[in-house]
């Protein structure tokens, strides 16, 4: 492995012995060096490797351009994430966060507060990634001695959203709007409060999650045994009349069609979601 560029002190451009093109991180890496050495590996910090020219240019931008310290926090917000999610996230999640956060701080310096008008939303709906974003909050803490608002902790929540299930912004928005839709849908078909404490909420939610991403993008789960499709049909008919009353939700406010193989997971997951849920009087 050579270094083909110094982008500064802390990022370096190198290509490996196949010449394969790639972009190492970490603290002084680049200190003393010159095109044509061979980096010291024991300083990686984070290696990127599947960056397209577009993605490697916004990278060295946001090197030559904000603090490293910046670049760290947002590394370790993303390794926390997969570790909590137990997954894989996006390269490219590096490059949004990093950017995100470093004007959140320079924000949050000039007293600046930006609103999350999707706060309670992204509270309730996608907790798990709303607590790494809690997190990512310490961690700006711990590192700059800046607090950063509640409000800045569903904003990495979100860029957690985006890169979990290959998302855009506005994609992402109209997810969070879908999610509190049907979840109406829901108790108003039954008149039940759910119990957004219990396990299965969260379970649902996460369903729903992944269902409008597969609605959205037109693929379709395993198929379903007809037989199977058939009892559940029946055995779970309040269900799936709701499910039914979903499928034409979706089918009125967007472009896409629900599959009757998506149809029965729903089903499944909201007989699962009323075990936990506390009947209306009335």
């Amino acid at each position: 492995m050579i270094i083909k560029q110094i982008i500064n002190n802390n990022v370096i451009f190198v290509a490996d012995d196949n010449g394969h093109e790639m972009v190492l991180m970490g603290r002084g890496i680049g200190f003393g060096k010159k095109a044509g050495d061979n980096p010291d590996v024991a300083r990686v910090e984070k290696l990127f490797a599947r960056f397209d020219q577009k993605q490697m240019s916004m990278l060295k931008r946001l090197a030559e351009e904000i603090p490293y310290e910046h670049l760290h926090i947002a590394n370790e917000i993303i390794n926390y994430a997969q570790v909590s999610l137990g997954k894989k996230l996006d390269e490219s999640l590096f490059i949004a966060l990093t950017d995100h956060l470093n004007f959140a701080i320079s924000r949050s310096k000039q007293g600046i507060v930006l609103p999350n008008a999707m706060l309670w939303e992204i509270r309730h709906y996608y907790n798990r990634e709303y607590r790494i974003g809690i997190e990512a909050l310490a961690i700006v803490k711990r590192y700059l001695r800046v607090e950063l608002p509640d409000d800045e902790a569903g904003f990495v929540a979100m860029h957690i959203l985006n890169s979990e299930l290959n998302l855009g912004m506005e994609q992402a928005n109209a997810m969070t709007r879908m999610i509190q839709d049907v979840l109406n849908i829901v108790q108003y078909h039954f008149r039940i409060m759910i119990n957004e404490e219990s396990l299965d909420y969260e379970r649902f939610v996460t369903h729903l999650k992944f269902f409008i991403q597969r609605t959205m993008h037109e693929t379709q789960p395993q198929i379903w045994e007809k037989n199977m499709q058939d009892l559940i049909r029946i055995q779970y008919e309040e269900s799936y009349k709701c499910a039914k009353k979903i499928a034409a939700y979706m089918k009125r406010t967007t472009p896409y069609s629900v599959p009757d193989e998506e149809l029965i997971y729903l089903t499944v997951h909201i007989q699962r979601l009323l075990l936990t849920s506390k009947q209306l009087d009335g």
